[in-house]
Formats: structure tokens, C-alpha cells, sequence
């Protein structure tokens, strides 16, 4: 009788262990303990106890000490190794590189137990160079293994990277976030460490790389790229503004902006979107079944936000009227915009949507216009600037 409880103990702790497996996998944006209770049919404490154990197992991890649970990096690494997500990574990945101008070795890398597993490589061609066995884990130390730590490195969280330096090699690690927030794979550089130094590294490459790690995650479902979506001050310089140069360098790379408009009822209503500023005015595509172009022909009223969360912390604002383009599916210059944000935001390899799917093009001409970086202290300027 009491082999025979012990039996059924065991038998439904491992159901429910299970099932609570299953659900972080399909919320990647995690759940809170009165979400998943009622899947469950246990006690408060008995859940919470359970939460505690895969916790700090590494399986499961919070951002905030009473925030939400999300799948840990050991456990988004079970999610990682279903060949059609990998399939499609190396695919991506193989299709941007060749476009890239990259001089060093360049790897897709997936969580492995113990280190990263190298999915895909493009080796560089100089003659001395780094390489790796395709389909083998790395076992010496990585900064890729950075990318998928729980908690991540305050580092990590501040620069949104990880480099390393041994007596050979030099490696930059990015993270590549299907969801946008957390990463499932990471994108490595790795060189000879006699040709750089850590600061020419970073200058040379970073960018260029970030650009490729967001394309990546826009490629397998990402609508912004906001890793960790956490920032740390760390210190930074205090706010400054942006010149118009800068401005319009920024607003090049493959930044989603944030538009923000109003509902009929008079609630505001947010959502990502691609843009393309040319240095006088924004364009927006809504693609078909977007609410939000409805929104803007109700009223017109609408604010744009895109930012960074990494360091140096740029962002830029802009407030105006969003004024429909009479611009048919056939039209030249609306083939154009669309194969110019299509090679922006997913990369030059990729196939451009169709312009059947466009609903609608939107002009915004800013009234106001503000870009800057850093964080606001109370001597930051904190007036508007009127747009030109």
C-alpha cells in the first residue's frame, strides 16, 4: 500500500513537472503562479516549491525577484533543438553572411550542456584564421555561453555583447532572439588575436554585427529586437543631443520604431513598425489587417519612438500628422520602399513580401524631432526641437 503511494507521488509530480515544462516552452513571454495554477490543480505552496527547485536548477529565471518566470537558459535550450529551428537559423544565417563583409570567421552557435554547439561557420579566407567543427560542441570557454547565462552578466545586460581574449583568439558574441527579448542563438566573430585588440575589435565590427543579429531575429519571427529588454546604467555619460548627422545614421540600421496612435475610443495604441526616414519625413507600411492604419485615417495625431537598449542609450522622438500615400500596388516608387525596408530589416538574401499584402503607405513629417544619448540627468536638455 505505501510502495504503491509512494508510486503515485512520484508518477504525478512528474506530470505536473512536465506539464509546467510545456508551458514555458509555448509562453516564451513567461507566466505568473496565478497563471498557471489552474493547469496544474496544486497548492499554491506546492507550486511555488516546485518553481524554486527548476529555478535553481537554471531552468527556470525571473527578472524581478516577484516578476514573471521564464524559461531559463537550460531549458531554452531544449527549445533550440528541434531541427526545423535550426534548419531555418542555419538558412538565415548562411543567405546574410554571404552578403556581409566580414573579414573574420563568423559562427551560428545554439546552448549545448556543457558549452555552445557551432550549428553553421563561414570561415574567413586570410590565411590565418579561426576555425571550428561544424555540428560539434565548443568545450573551451565562449562568449557565446555569456549570451545564454541566467542571470546574465551585468555586462551582457549593459552592451548587449560579450568579448573575449585569450593568447589565440579574439570572440564577439551577439545574442539572437527569436522572440525579440531572449536569446536562442548567438552570433559569433571569432579572430586571431594577434590582428586586434579589443578596442578596434568592437569599433570595427559591432555595428555591423548588431545589424545581423537583429536581421536574424527578424527573420525568425521577431518583431523588434530588444535583447533582455533590460538596461543597466553602469556609467554612462549624462543625456545629449543628437545632430542630424547622427540622427540620420541611426535611423539607417535596422531599428524598429514604436508608433503610437489613438483608438476611436481615445486609448492609445502602440506598435512596432519598420520606417524609413529621409531626413525630411518618415514612411510607414501597414501591412493588411493592420488596426493601426484605420486608426491614423480616423485621426491622424501619432508619435514615433526608436531607441536602443544598449550603450551609448541613442534615441530618437518625433511628433506629427501620419498622411496616407495615394500609392497602388503597382507603382514604382511603392516597389522601391518596400524593397528598400525588405533588404534594411531582413537582410539583402531575403525574398520581399508582396505589395497585394500592403494595405496602406503613411507619410509623417515631424512638427517636432529630437534624437539623443546617455542618461537624463537634471542638468539634460529637456525641450522639444521644433523639426525643419
Amino acid at each position: 500500500m505505501n510502495n504503491n503511494f509512494q508510486k503515485d507521488s512520484l508518477v504525478s509530480t512528474a506530470e505536473r513537472t512536465l506539464k509546467l515544462v510545456e508551458l514555458f516552452l509555448n509562453h516564451s513571454e513567461g507566466l505568473t503562479p496565478q497563471e498557471i495554477l489552474p493547469h496544474l490543480g496544486i497548492s499554491r505552496g506546492a507550486l511555488f516549491l516546485l518553481l524554486r527547485t527548476l529555478k535553481n536548477a537554471g531552468y527556470l529565471e525571473q527578472s524581478e525577484r516577484r516578476g514573471r518566470y521564464r524559461a531559463g537558459s537550460r531549458l531554452a535550450a531544449w527549445r533550440t533543438t528541434s531541427s526545423e529551428f535550426h534548419q531555418n537559423l542555419m538558412d538565415a544565417f548562411y543567405q546574410e553572411v554571404r552578403h556581409h563583409p566580414c573579414s573574420e570567421t563568423l559562427l551560428i552557435t545554439v546552448p549545448a550542456a556543457p558549452g555552445v554547439l557551432t550549428l553553421a561557420q563561414v570561415e574567413s579566407r586570410q590565411t590565418v584564421r579561426s576555425a571550428y567543427p561544424v555540428g560539434e560542441v565548443i568545450g573551451i570557454p565562449s562568449p557565446a555561453e555569456d549570451i545564454f547565462q541566467s542571470p546574465p552578466a551585468v555586462s551582457v545586460l549593459r552592451n548587449g555583447y560579450s568579448l573575449k581574449r585569450s593568447n589565440e583568439i579574439i570572440e564577439l558574441a551577439l545574442p539572437v532572439c527569436p522572440d525579440g527579448i531572449h536569446p536562442q542563438a548567438a552570433l559569433l566573430l571569432s579572430a586571431p588575436a594577434f590582428r586586434w585588440t579589443e578596442e578596434t575589435l568592437v569599433q570595427q565590427w559591432l555595428a555591423e554585427l548588431r545589424a545581423l543579429a537583429a536581421r536574424l531575429s527578424y527573420r525568425l519571427g521577431a518583431a523588434t529586437y530588444t535583447p533582455y529588454q533590460v538596461q543597466q546604467p553602469g556609467q554612462l555619460p549624462a543625456e545629449a543631443p543628437l545632430n542630424p548627422q547622427e540622427i540620420r545614421r541611426f535611423l539607417q540600421g535596422p531599428w524598429t520604431a514604436r508608433l503610437a496612435c489613438l483608438r476611436p475610443d481615445g486609448k492609445p495604441h502602440v506598435i512596432p513598425v519598420w520606417q524609413e526616414w529621409d531626413g525630411k519625413a518618415f514612411y510607414l507600411i501597414a501591412w493588411r489587417g493592420s488596426l493601426w492604419a484605420e486608426y491614423l485615417l480616423n485621426n491622424p495625431e501619432a508619435s514615433l519612438t526608436i531607441d536602443e537598449p544598449w550603450p551609448p542609450l541613442r534615441r530618437v522622438s518625433a511628433r506629427g500628422k501620419a498622411f496616407p500615400l495615394p500609392l497602388g500596388k503597382d507603382d514604382p516608387q511603392l516597389n522601391d520602399l518596400l524593397r528598400r525596408l525588405s533588404e534594411r530589416y531582413l537582410g539583402e538574401a531575403a525574398l520581399a513580401p508582396s505589395t497585394e499584402q500592403i494595405q496602406q503607405v503613411f507619410q509623417i513629417i515631424p512638427e517636432t524631432l529630437r534624437g539623443w544619448k546617455g542618461l537624463l540627468t537634471a542638468q539634460s536638455p529637456k525641450d522639444e526641437v521644433t523639426a525643419p
